[in-house]
């Protein structure tokens, strides 16, 4: 299972980049903002956007928990 390290919400709005100019400049999918906030992880081309975004790696931004 895969989750997330940090609060990427709270990240991108840090970095400048709040829910309106995200999706006004349509940086990342519509329905990506409410997966993350769901906790649902998001496919790899949206964490490359992501990750393009934060200036961040992969490995910074989510994590793998070993299913018990």
């Amino acid at each position: 299972m895969f989750k997330y390290k940090i609060n990427i919400i709270e990240t991108l709005k840090i970095k400048g980049f709040n829910t309106t100019i995200i999706a006004k400049d349509k940086l990342l999918p519509g329905h990506a903002l409410q997966d993350i906030r769901n906790g649902k992880v998001v496919g790899i081309h949206t964490l490359d956007k992501i990750c393009n975004l934060l200036d961040m790696q992969i490995g910074d931004i989510i994590e793998h928990i070993k299913d018990e």
